[in-house]
């Protein structure tokens, strides 16, 4: 590993003694390369000159990478400047950055960063030079977050269209079924629902909406209060700062509903935009651009993300260990573009989601009991036909983001609950629907949150509940007749509201 750094330092006047700058800035690149590269002869001063009140100086290393010893070096030489020449540094950039790197596979294409750069390899060794860094870049390590993008995407190249990790756990026993329509074109017949006015969304009738609720009381009821969970009570909007800890915002940014803001409440300022409203009978849409902020943040993805917020920077005391919490009141949105179908994959959509932080050995055994729970309910309550899988994306497997003793003992990683679904066909080569899951992610969201505990490793897990898909879910495979249902669903449903009449 080789790297080459050259830089250019300003500073904030002209040096009153300039004979003495070449042992002073020897010295301190000594120092420097010592205190963050370490081991002699890994690291070095190349090169220096000085004209005016500009310094550049190249630093060079092998193994670690030398930004590190430049923003030591520009720390101690300012302090030492002020002292015997009174000028400091006062900004410092790099022209030229180069890293040479080693790839898990030879790239099978072109690899693209959004920063001024120059990439090339030679089967697997690879040499990437940045442009035009600015001081924030170095000192946020941009060099090395640009090469574990390009490891990332050389990887994903060589994975992406292979299938996610699957492998079947448990499988309940196999039902008759007497209904085989899709159960959302059957409400709609019924008028029991409606396409919501935007895409995506629906609006629920006194009986959906009634079903839907029964749904909801049956998670709250048979899973969330046997196991000592309690309710809390989160914000709709989730903030970036939130979705970059969690890594949402890299990973999905092209499926959240952006949350945008009125520059102002000044019924002055918005004159404009009324009058062509009362005008034309429309919303001009570029006029509202001018009078609204761009997005500030996300209408909620998932609950979990906010939920890590509210105990990030704390000290969970060992008495409240496992803490268990669930938030139902914020709705999810998620844009789903062209997959829409039915009430099973919406853009907005309403679930539980269960969040348990603990001791890694308290996780798995609740995960024990939180399965025995659901199996209650699916096996007792619904009757449905289900089924259990251990899944992992596939490239998080080669990746090794999910190690191999995990993929066998099930440690961390998610179980997802798939649920026959007739009418898209025969159950042994139709796509059942993903109803449910259960995950402990280990130590990935307490680390990036920096919630701590007394003593010991603290993780945490999730598991969302989906309401219309657990109403899906049951209805494709019941129907829409009450006597039909099983009598457990029957005594918590009680009875159903009379549907309203259009004429």
């Amino acid at each position: 590993m080789e790297h080459r750094l050259e830089a250019d330092l300003t500073l904030s006047g002209p040096l009153k003694d300039p004979s003495a700058l070449g042992p002073l800035v020897t010295k301190t690149a000594e120092e420097a390369v010592q205190r963050t590269i370490g081991a002699k002869g890994e690291g070095r001063l190349t090169e220096w000159s000085a004209e005016g009140d500009h310094l550049k100086v190249v630093f060079e290393s092998t193994g670690a990478r030398p930004h590190q010893a430049l923003l030591a070096f520009v720390r101690r030489l300012g302090e030492e400047l002020g002292k015997s020449q009174k000028v400091g540094v006062r900004t410092f950039r790099s022209p030229k950055y180069r890293t040479h790197f080693t790839l898990s596979a030879a790239p099978e294409k072109p690899v693209a960063i959004p920063l001024p750069h120059r990439l090339t390899h030679r089967g697997t060794e690879a040499t990437l030079e940045l442009d035009d860094l600015e001081e924030p870049g170095l000192r946020d390590n941009w060099m090395d977050r640009a090469v574990a993008l390009v490891k990332e995407k050389v990887e994903r190249q060589h994975y992406e269209g292979k299938e996610q990790f699957w492998s079947l756990l448990t499988s309940s026993p196999r039902r008759e079924t007497a209904f085989a329509k899709d159960p959302t074109e059957e409400m709609l017949r019924r008028l029991w629902v409606r396409p919501g006015p935007t895409k995506g969304k629906w609006f629920l009738g006194p009986t959906a909406a009634h079903l839907f609720r029964t749904m909801e009381r049956i998670a709250r009821e048979e899973v969330l209060d046997p196991l000592g969970f309690h309710e809390v009570v989160q914000p709709h909007h989730d903030s970036f700062d939130i979705l970059l800890r969690t890594g949402h915002m890299e990973g999905l940014p092209g499926e959240f509903y952006y949350v945008a803001e009125p520059k102002t409440r000044d019924p002055v300022a918005w004159e404009r935009f009324t009058d062509l409203v009362k005008i034309t009978g429309e919303v001009p849409k570029d006029e509202l651009a001018k009078m609204v902020t761009g997005p500030t943040a996300v209408s909620c993805y998932a609950q979990c993300p906010t939920i890590y917020w509210w105990l990030s920077g704390r000290t969970i005391a060992t008495e409240s260990l496992p803490l268990l919490v669930y938030d139902k009141s914020a709705v999810s949105n998620r844009y789903e573009s062209g997959g829409r179908h039915g009430l099973e994959r919406v853009d907005e959509f309403h679930r539980i989601e269960p969040v348990y932080v603990g001791a890694p050995d308290d996780l798995v055994a609740l995960r024990e009991r939180l399965l025995e729970r659901y199996g209650r309910v699916f096996n007792d309550i619904l009757e449905l036909e289900w089924r259990t899988a251990w899944v992992t994306p596939f490239y998080m497997q080669q990746s090794g983001q999910v190690g191999l003793e995990d993929s066998k003992a099930h440690v961390k990683g998610t179980i997802d609950f798939e649920a026959y679904l007739p009418y898209r066909g025969p159950r042994e080569t139709s796509e059942w629907l993903e109803f449910q899951n259960l995950s402990i992610v280990g130590d990935k969201y307490t680390k990036a949150f920096s919630i701590k505990t007394q003593k010991g490793e603290l993780w945490s897990g999730c598991s969302g509940i989906g309401l219309e898909r657990w109403l899906t879910a049951f209805l494709a495979q019941k129907g829409l007749d009450p006597d039909a249902w099983p009598a457990a669903f029957r005594d918590y449903a009680g009875t159903l509201p009379h549907d309203v009449k259009f004429l």
